[in-house]
């Protein structure tokens, strides 16, 4: 059975910082693309990184470009997103998501995250 299972997601200030993380499993991780996205209320879910399977080749959307990092360990089967200097519209839902170039796509239930004085 596949699983995508986000954590690290929370309440935190403008400029702060979280570690989002996500466990895969019931399929060869190695061979994934993984990436995050988000979808903020009332908003449609927008793509913010993405890394290759491994780790050759790291993406990032305009608007995180400089704050976020995108990792991954494949040995644990897991991708991780840091997230620096955030913003109040940063806050969303952050989704993990993988998927290979046979058309593939798994999604996690996601985590949230609010940033907010």
């Amino acid at each position: 059975q596949v699983q995508l299972v986000e954590s690290g997601g929370g309440l935190v200030q403008p400029g702060g910082s979280l570690r989002l993380s996500c466990v895969a499993s019931g399929f060869t991780f190695s061979s994934y693309t993984m990436s995050w996205y988000r979808q903020a209320p009332g908003k449609e879910r927008e793509w913010v990184a993405g890394i290759s399977s491994f780790s050759v080749t790291t993406t990032y959307a305009d608007s995180v470009k400089g704050r976020f990092t995108i990792s991954r360990d494949n040995a644990k089967n897991t991708v991780y997103l840091q997230m620096n200097s955030l913003k109040p519209e940063d806050t969303a839902v952050y989704y993990c998501n993988a998927h290979n170039t046979r058309g593939y796509i798994y999604w996690g239930q996601g985590t949230q995250v609010t940033v907010s004085s």
